[in-house]
């Protein structure tokens, strides 16, 4: 069956629709003017536009079958402000004839939105971020780029605002729709990062020396090297930014690269500090038959805003030097990529806060120098990030096993802390006990049958006839016939 696949306002407002049947709208305006449609020439004419488009941003994605997304983070400089920029592109297409309709958000997903559902006078429609949950919430469930069966299936549920989602908790509509709504919710809303396909790739940064004669020492693969860190740490330079992961490759005459990488805890671009880095790899390169191409290529780069570093202890006599010196991340970066290239990555870390009342879940691993608030995954919290601090009220043991270590105690009484408890075969006589601390499961995370089923936990900081401190739990309740078990957790 042939089918409109498009309409223009004049026909839109005669009552036709995209995917009207062809007879019925010749029916229904005897006048209509029909034309076949070409989706391969509506591509390649999309294409041709991300070309043309790339005048006001470099970083242009095709968003078919009739959408633009432009990166213009940081262009509205050379504008008087993004809305400058805005009507300067929406004239230009006016004076070719293509009709235009543009929304500016900090997010791919509103930005989509308010291009095509917005109804302000005013064009374009801009958003300023973080308001992006007040501005959406009126609008229907199509906005959220979702598929007509999709947004069909939430109409029967009464279901057709943006709002009625955001009220919604999130493990119900992912359980009862899927995933992609709560997705694509998300995407608008600035929670999750989206992927884009630009229409032209990021040029890279690299540095290439094609060599006259192929090179086979150490000395010489060297100096090569050292001549690429100091052209490409110019060329950052030069762009204003710097790089946390190199990457070296050695073409050898036999065409197969010889590729080293090394990765750094801060963004930099000092061509000395990364010498020394490579340096030590080039020692397991086997040349073969001799090198003829170096490159080495910066990834992951972001912006270095070069600052004044401390320049040493402070003068007032009463500072701790030492506590001066490591304030500052950049002075740590040298010493982090030192440790993180000898014993490995994972062997480097820094621990944090974790928003989780259970020992073994109040922690979590970040980067060495990562800033507070980085980690934007879901790392046991509910959102990542630090809230505040471990509570001081409740102290943690110095050494906290992996798992617990169970243990043989006696308390006077079934509530009481132990009087005496032998682990590993040992005997140990308590003298002070504190507590009880009571810990119950986290029973958001659980089915309700596991967490009627998991014991609560009562924790004891108990000190023993030397000294030592220990940090001790019985699991569950005394009943009849099954005693408690007792568990050693950490040491102070």
């Amino acid at each position: 069956m042939r089918r409109l696949f498009a309409v223009d306002p004049a026909a839109a407002a005669l009552g036709l629709w995209v995917g009207q049947p062809a007879a019925d709208a010749a029916a229904l305006v005897p006048e209509l003017t029909l034309e076949e449609a070409d989706p391969t020439g509506d591509h390649a004419a999309l294409e041709a536009l991300c070309d043309w488009a790339a005048r006001f941003s470099p970083a242009v994605a095709a968003d078919p079958p009739e959408g633009l997304i432009l990166d213009v983070t940081g262009l509205d400089r050379l504008w008087a402000c993004e809305h400058d920029l805005a009507r300067d592109l929406e004239t230009r297409l006016a004076r070719q004839g293509v009709p235009v309709r543009i929304g500016v958000a900090a997010t791919v997903g509103a930005a989509w939105a308010l291009a095509r559902f917005t109804a302000a006078p005013e064009r374009p429609a801009r958003l300023a971020s973080g308001e992006e949950a007040e501005a959406l919430q009126d609008l229907p469930l199509a906005a959220l780029r979702l598929a007509p069966e999709e947004v069909a299936q939430f109409g029967r549920l009464g279901l057709d605002r943006i709002g009625h989602l955001l009220s919604l908790p999130r493990a119900a509509l992912v359980r009862r729709f899927g995933p992609k709504a709560s997705l694509r919710l998300d995407q608008a809303l600035g929670r999750m990062p989206e992927a884009l396909v630009f229409r032209r790739p990021r040029a890279p940064h690299l540095a290439r020396l094609a060599l006259a004669e192929p090179i086979s020492t150490p000395q010489d693969l060297a100096r090569v090297t050292r001549d690429l860190c100091a052209q490409l740490c110019r060329r950052l330079d030069e762009a204003g930014l710097g790089a946390r992961r190199f990457r070296l490759e050695l073409h050898g005459v036999d065409r197969r690269p010889r590729v080293r990488e090394v990765s750094l805890a801060l963004a930099a671009r000092d061509p000395d500090g990364l010498m020394r880095l490579l340096g030590p790899k080039l020692e397991t390169v086997d040349p073969g038959f001799g090198i003829e191409v170096a490159t080495l290529e910066a990834q992951e780069t972001a912006p270095d805003r070069s600052r004044q570093r401390d320049l040493g202890p402070s003068l007032d006599p009463g500072c701790d030097p030492a506590r001066t010196a490591v304030q500052d991340p950049e002075t740590l970066a040298p010493l982090v990529d030192r440790l993180v290239h000898r014993p490995g990555v994972e062997k480097v870390w820094r621990a944090a806060p974790n928003p989780s009342h259970l020992p073994e879940r109040a922690c979590r691993v970040l980067p060495p120098l990562a800033p507070p608030g980085e980690d934007m995954g879901e790392r046991g919290g509910e959102h990542g990030g630090e809230h505040g601090g471990w509570d001081i009220a409740r102290p943690r043991p110095v050494r906290l096993f992996a798992r617990p270590e169970p243990v043989e105690a006696v308390a006077l009484a079934p509530d009481d802390p132990p009087r005496l408890f032998r682990w590993r075969g040992v005997l140990h006589r308590v003298r002070l006990a504190e507590g009880p601390e009571r810990l119950a499961p986290e029973w958001w995370r659980w089915s309700w049958d596991a967490a009627e089923s998991a014991p609560e936990r009562d924790y004891y900081r108990v000190e023993d006839e030397t000294g030592a401190r220990f940090w001790l739990f019985r699991a569950g309740t005394h009943a009849a016939g099954a005693p408690a078990r007792w568990w050693l957790h950490g040491l102070f």
